[in-house]
């Protein structure tokens, strides 16, 4: 029995190209956390609330409290999913769809927005991308930091390295020019 799990665990090894959803997960998460802990002091500098465009279930709601104690953390999303203590207080809680009720934050000088709201699937991602550059770029204040799931292309958002844990194209780092 082991020798036909060590051979498929063997198969699975040889698929280079490919990663299970599990590992694509994890890295992306990790791709969140280590940003967001590179970019954090120097968003502490910055005056502004923290934008989290996709509450989800309320990890990274969860991780920006931790890093940003002291600021305003507004979290936006379609309907309630997150867990009861990764929820924010209702008045930071903005319901609805995102591309709506974050557009109406244009020109409130966030000093962080964080958007994962990417589907994997490009027909949809597609979509979002029409308008989540615009948004992102609007929200920000002079020289904050919009980290997302997606890339960026606007003319106000200027690429940042990543952090060297971080592998080309898993996540992206932009502050406002």
């Amino acid at each position: 029995m082991l020798g036909r799990l060590g051979k498929r665990h063997q198969n699975a090894k040889d698929k280079t190209d490919t990663m299970s959803r599990l590992d694509s997960f994890i890295r992306r998460l990790s791709a969140q956390r280590d940003i967001l802990n590179a970019v954090a002091d120097d968003v502490r500098t910055l005056e502004g609330p923290v934008l989290e465009l996709g509450l989800g279930n309320g990890r990274t709601f969860d991780h920006l409290r931790e890093l940003f104690t002291d600021r305003r953390i507004v979290a936006f999303d379609r309907a309630v999913n997150a867990y009861g203590p990764s929820m924010p207080a209702a008045d930071d809680l903005v319901l609805g769809e995102i591309k709506d009720t974050a557009s109406e934050f244009i020109g409130s000088g966030a000093s962080l927005a964080h958007a994962d709201i990417g589907t994997g699937y490009e027909d949809k991602d597609a979509v979002t991308l029409t308008w989540l550059p615009q948004t992102m770029a609007g929200v920000l204040a002079p020289g904050g930091f919009a980290v997302s799931g997606l890339p960026l292309e606007h003319p106000d958002l200027q690429p940042l390295p990543l952090p060297d844990s971080v592998k080309e194209g898993r996540y992206f780092i932009y502050r406002r020019k």
